[in-house]
């Protein structure tokens, strides 16, 4: 699979070269989930939303993009109480007109993971609760 960083295209493989959370879990699931998350660099905090997260990011739908490449805070609470605090690096923006942003879909930002602050393991717990099939 070839993915596009910066318009260079990545073989799967090296798109996350170096990410051990990666190297040990080759299964990178999608789920359709949304949450509510703060976001930040520095000091201005953004409330957002994601629409899918996986072991290894998210997307978060926002009108307030980021850079790619730039790093940024997420926090969130999972429903039983465990709060998550993880550093992420964005992959991938697309910006969209507040007009139409309602309308678009994909209009966020493509995270990646980089280092949890705290809740790891509740996420990990969280995450296979809700990829498994009922």
């Amino acid at each position: 699979m070839v993915y596009f960083w910066h318009g260079v295209p990545h073989t799967y493989g090296l798109f996350f070269q170096g990410s051990d959370r990666v190297a040990e879990k080759r299964d990178i699931r999608r789920i359709k989930k949304r949450i509510s998350i703060h976001f930040s660099i520095d000091e201005t905090v953004r409330v957002a939303f994601t629409e899918d997260v996986s072991m290894t990011g998210m997307f978060i739908t926002t009108p307030h993009v980021i850079t790619p490449n730039t790093k940024i805070k997420i926090q969130f609470d999972l429903p039983e109480g465990s709060r998550v605090e993880v550093e992420a690096r964005v992959m991938w923006a697309k910006k969209v007109p507040a007009n139409l942003f309602h309308l678009v879909k994909k209009s966020g930002m493509g995270v990646r993971f980089l280092r949890f602050h705290s809740g790891e393991d509740a996420f990990d717990d969280y995450f296979e609760k809700i990829a498994t099939p009922h």
